[in-house]
Formats: structure tokens, sequence, C-alpha cells
């Protein structure tokens, strides 16, 4: 079974930066696609917002 929400840990092993930074961008990310606080940032809109390959992304957080 997959996954379909990132964390600020699985950021920071795809993009190789701090966990903080992980989590900054997690805000940014539902800013930008206008979610509320309680809501999930799924993989998609990760791979989306950055402009990565999802099947890469998944493979790199397994």
């Amino acid at each position: 079974m997959q996954r379909i929400c990132i964390y600020p840990k699985d950021i920071q092993l795809v993009t190789g930066k701090s966990e903080r930074y992980g989590r900054d961008l997690i805000k940014k990310i539902k800013e930008h696609f206008q979610k509320q606080p309680h809501q999930v940032v799924t993989i998609e809109e990760f791979c989306q917002y950055l402009g990565l390959c999802p099947n890469t992304v998944n493979q790199i957080i397994r």
C-alpha cells in the first residue's frame, strides 16, 4: 500500500535540505493550493508544485 500524503521528512529525503525547509515548503504548497490547515499535502501536489516526476519521488520515499 502506497501513501498519498507527503511529510517534511520525505521532503528532506527528496531535496537534501533540512526538515525545517520541508515544513516551510508544505506551508507554501498549502497556500498555493488554498488548503485549510488541517488538510494534508499529497505527493501529486508536491510534485506539481516543484515540477518533479511523481514516480521518481515515490521511489525515493519508499
